[in-house]
């Protein structure tokens, strides 16, 4: 019997040893992506939504690094939590879900109004397979004389559903999940043109989405007549993505844990 628990306790062991080692590699390749530092040269401006705080930071910085980010616990919905406090970003009962989409939309709505483009918050009336609506739409043809819809989705670097393929590339969360949402609405491709914006906790953007925030981000500098437009967007997505990891950790701390 000695035997056998010895056996399991090496190969739990050793699969807690790979599930570190990938999620250090898998947090060194998001470090090492395009735009994943925006956040550092967003002027903090308050007004603009650009200010992170002390602890914002503190988060920000340990998920660059893979560091570890509060001490195990249990979460408020009674799941184990370790020292890297990934469970926060995949907890379904985190209250700050919604707002984080709602955020990341609001983004992406400013700009297409930045860039003299009307479009309508989840329009009713499209077919979807899910019975849900899209985050947005153009209300002019996009291209090719179709309107372009889009869907806000984010995706943990880290969780146990992507990291076999987080630690071999980087942005494979955002790839996978933007495939996903893509599936959706494929029943709309012959009369709209679907964008999903799949933003990763340790990474801005899915390909798909950096093309269309720079196609974006083209129109408004031909506007306004200012390059820097060009890192404006970018570093606003990243710097909510920033500010709501940092909430997330937060949210899953038990009331007594808040109040201690």
């Amino acid at each position: 019997m000695h035997g056998c628990s010895d056996v399991c306790c090496d190969n739990n062991n050793n699969n807690n040893n790979n599930n570190n080692n990938n999620f250090q590699q898998a947090s060194y390749l998001a470090a090492t992506s395009r735009h994943i530092g925006e956040w550092l040269f967003a002027l903090p401006i308050v007004s603009c939504g650009l200010k992170l705080d002390d602890e914002a930071v503190r988060v920000a910085v340990g998920l660059r690094l893979g560091l570890y980010l509060c001490v195990p616990h249990q979460c408020r919905c009674g799941a184990p939590v370790d020292a890297s406090g990934l469970h926060s970003f995949v907890c379904k009962q985190a209250p700050g879900k919604t707002a984080r989409h709602h955020a990341l939309n609001d983004v992406v709505v400013r700009a297409f109004s930045t860039a003299g483009i009307p479009v309508s918050k989840e329009p009713a009336g499209l077919s979807h397979t899910d019975g849900k609506r899209s985050d947005g739409m153009t209300l002019i043809p996009w291209w090719a004389g179709k309107p372009a819809l889009w869907g806000v989705m984010v995706a943990c670097t880290s969780a146990v559903s992507y990291l076999n393929s987080s630690y071999r590339e980087a942005g494979a969360a955002a790839e996978i999940a933007a495939s996903r949402k893509t599936a959706k609405y494929v029943s709309l491709a012959a009369s709209h043109l679907f964008f999903p914006i799949a933003v990763e906790t340790q990474r801005p953007l899915n390909e798909e989405a950096q093309q269309l925030l720079c196609d974006l981000n083209r129109r408004i500098s031909k506007s306004s007549g200012d390059d820097q437009e060009v890192n404006f967007l970018f570093q606003r997505v990243s710097v909510v993505v920033q500010r709501f990891n940092s909430l997330s950790l937060h949210d899953i701390f038990s009331v007594e844990h808040q109040l201690d």
